[in-house]
């Protein structure tokens, strides 16, 4: 239950809707019984009085009661629904806040220990059911409590030993059957919360690699498992559904026996009245509507281990220390950057080699210097430590002569162009896609990177207005790339990160990038990660990886003369 305790914080936000919709299930509960119960006495006391009672009896003021609580219970339920299920939706949408804004700062390395798929399941699934916890357990339990106060309360007006015994009874069974039930539910739900994770991490990678399982001919064998996982569910929600009627059955049971109880009790006197009359229907009706209140109670608990089980989940993620963390404040961005790197050394968390080994490298401001080497060798690793995606193991990392550490990271991300190996394009305009990168852009501007970076046939149909669709699945891998270099021309900051930016092109339009790539960052400093040797001459410096450390530096003429790698890797192309 403790793992339930830092959501159950975040209802205080929204503390007068959620209350408010626990005082209208109330008052519809008590209508509801109001109605029942002097609908019950009406009827008796009618029939006992009979044609005498036409000048006696005063049929006009209980035939008002009944219609009074019939609207109070038809409006309150409405509102009781409209109201809980607006607080609901606004809790759910805080908890997903929440939820982002915890998991975020983990980027990237607390989510790399998940798969995409249980990642997303965790998000929405997991959190959507974390709305039970108002709807299900606190909402019934607090009503059910008050209900049964209330109506132990009203009926001792008129024998206190009968109010007493009902409300002992309804209290009692509050209090057993939630905890039977839970019981009784926990494994299930939490196998169903395991089940449903399990089955949309295999969907997911069913959809994702349908080509590849089609093409191997395992789509059956795929789909095999997929069943299995999916029967196991259907099981599991049986259960449940079983778990939830005899709930109900024993609530049915114990209304019925109290009910005969009450009647049995009350045949004897009610107070002082030796012979009760009608009376006896009110003390018979009465529990008969009250255990209403109880029937919610029984079946919400068993539905609580899969509410804990959820947010355990999502207590895995956000709970993490995040790996970075960034001051408040920190010096102002500079117009121009240097970087400094001193024996830095970087090991992933959990692997036993280290990834960079004492890199030593000082880059001038407006300097353009080309990471070279083969894959694996550390180069990507080393932007990353650039942008802190990850934080050096030891060593020092400075820019402008400041520990990285001390940039806030508005200001930090202010100072620096990243275009990564794959650029990912969101489901959103062509527009929109650019915008990101320097929201107060026109469309002029927007448009000029498009040509700048030889994508103006994106421009020729619908414009800025095109749709990319989810991945930028119409455009190709090339393509892809130029939308992340047009992103980079129109954030324009001082230092500029490129992962492998001509990877996918074709020479001449490599070339072209380069070459464009050059005059833009003349008074900027670049890094470029490549594995390729076209265009390099025109950097000021060449720093060659290798098992992460660099074992070569120096411009490109003075390297073809020292006859090293740089040399025999320009022999092989």
């Amino acid at each position: 239950m403790k793992t339930l305790l830092p959501y159950l914080a975040l209802y205080r936000r929204h503390w007068f809707r959620l209350s408010l919709g626990v005082i209208l299930a109330i008052v519809t509960l008590l209508a509801s019984i109001g109605l029942l119960t002097l609908s019950g006495w009406f009827l008796a006391a009618s029939a006992v009085v009979g044609a005498a009672g036409l000048y006696s009896f005063n049929y006009m003021l209980p035939a008002a009661g009944v219609r009074g609580a019939a609207i109070f219970r038809t409006a309150g339920r409405y509102a009781e629904r409209l109201v809980s299920h607006d607080a609901t939706f606004r809790v759910l949408a805080h908890l997903r806040v929440f939820t982002f804004t915890k998991i975020m700062p983990l980027s990237p390395g607390g989510i790399t220990r998940f798969r995409q798929a249980d990642l997303l399941n965790r998000l929405v699934a997991d959190v959507d059911t974390l709305d039970h916890l108002y709807l299900r357990v606190i909402s019934p339990l607090v009503s059910a409590l008050v209900v049964i106060l209330l109506v132990t309360f009203g009926l001792s007006f008129l024998d206190v030993k009968l109010a007493l015994t009902l409300g002992a009874i309804m209290l009692v069974l509050m209090l057993l059957l939630p905890v039977i039930f839970y019981r009784a539910g926990k494994p299930a739900g939490r196998e169903l919360t395991a089940l449903r994770s399990d089955y949309r991490m295999q969907l997911t990678s069913w959809l994702q690699g349908q080509s590849e399982l089609v093409v191997f001919g395992a789509q059956k064998r795929f789909r095999q498992q997929m069943n299995d996982i999916e029967r196991r569910w259907m099981l599991r929600q049986q259960q449940q559904a079983k778990l939830t009627g005899l709930s109900q059955a024993m609530v049915i049971a114990a209304a019925g026996l109290t009910v005969t109880l009450m009647l049995w009790l009350a045949a004897g006197g009610i107070g002082n009245i030796a012979q009760p009359g009608a009376l006896i229907a009110l003390f018979v009706f009465t529990p008969l509507a009250a255990f209403e209140a109880l029937g919610p109670v029984a079946a919400a608990f068993q539905h609580l281990g899969q509410v804990i089980a959820s947010a355990q989940r999502v207590s895995q993620i956000i709970d993490q220390p995040a790996d970075v963390t960034f001051p408040a404040q920190g010096p102002i961005a500079g117009e121009h950057v240097s970087l400094s790197l001193q024996n830095v050394n970087f090991t992933y968390p959990g692997q036993p080699l280290p990834v960079l080994k004492d890199i030593t490298l000082d880059v001038r401001a407006g300097e353009h210097i080309a990471l070279l080497g083969q894959t694996g060798c550390g180069k990507s690793t080393l932007l990353q430590l650039l942008t802190r995606g990850w934080d050096i193991s030891s060593g020092t990392l400075e820019i402008n002569g400041q520990a990285i550490g001390d940039y806030d990271e508005a200001t930090l991300r202010k100072m620096i162009t990243v275009v990564s190996q794959r650029a990912h394009v969101f489901n959103t305009t062509l527009r929109e896609n650019l915008r990101m990168a320097a929201p107060q852009s026109t469309d002029e501007q927007i448009a000029d990177a498009l040509r700048q970076v030889d994508l103006h046939v994106l421009l020729e149909n619908e414009g800025l207005n095109a749709w990319l669709g989810e991945g930028g699945r119409q455009l190709s891998g090339g393509e892809q790339r130029r939308i992340g270099l047009a992103r980079a021309l129109l954030h324009n900051a001082p230092l500029w990160l490129l992962d492998e930016p001509t990877e996918g092109l074709d020479a001449e339009t490599e070339q072209h990038i380069l070459a464009l790539l050059h005059k833009h960052c003349q008074n900027k400093t670049l890094l470029l990660v490549t594995h390729r040797l076209h265009g390099l001459e025109t950097f000021d410096r060449i720093c060659v990886m290798e098992e992460g450390q660099i074992v070569e530096q120096g411009d490109h003429t003075s390297l073809i003369a020292a006859q090293g790698r740089y040399a025999r890797f320009l022999s092989r192309t």
